[in-house]
């Protein structure tokens, strides 16, 4: 198990990260040092752990967007996703080189129990591809993870432990 980080760390380096995100990396050295130039922290190791915290969430803001960090670069990035349409239509059956788009079964049942019988829809089978290894060493004993069912546990010896005497 990791370590567990304090609000206190937590706060303060997501109120760094919204304030100075252009200036922040994915380097802890340079956290650190911009930590240490925008905050006044109390210790030194206070704040390697808000700048670990810090660098650990830029890692993750790499990634995608971290929920309670609410920034402008996020922002945009959320309205640029929300606003985005597509160039060419999946139901413009002009676009596409064939004349009929193709769909499997329950999807043309679907659009033509929607009404959108001008779609022209042909449809393509749908196969399940299964595959079997035949596992050339079957293995011997127990299944990793599961425990043998052996019967009921035998009851525990009694200790043979003498009570002590009352000393008042």
């Amino acid at each position: 198990m990791g370590r567990v980080r304090t609000k206190t760390v937590k706060k303060s380096s997501k109120a760094i990260i919204e304030r100075y995100y252009p200036l922040l990396s994915t380097d802890f050295e340079t956290n650190k040092r911009i930590c240490d130039n925008v905050a006044i922290i109390a210790s030194k190791k206070l704040r390697n752990k808000i700048a670990g915290y810090t660098t650990h969430l830029m890692r993750r803001i790499a990634n995608g967007p971290v929920r309670g960090i609410s920034f402008k670069l996020q922002e945009e990035e959320r309205e640029r996703k929300d606003q985005y349409a597509p160039e060419i239509s999946a139901l413009d059956y002009t676009a596409y080189e064939t004349e009929a788009l193709q769909v499997d079964e329950d999807t043309f049942d679907l659009v033509k129990s929607l009404g959108f019988n001008e779609i022209p829809l042909s449809i393509m089978k749908v196969t399940l591809n299964r595959i079997y290894v035949d596992d050339p060493k079957p293995r011997v004993g127990r299944p990793s993870g599961d425990r043998t069912n052996d019967g009921p546990r035998r009851p525990r010896e009694p200790r043979n432990v003498e009570a002590p005497a009352n000393s008042w």
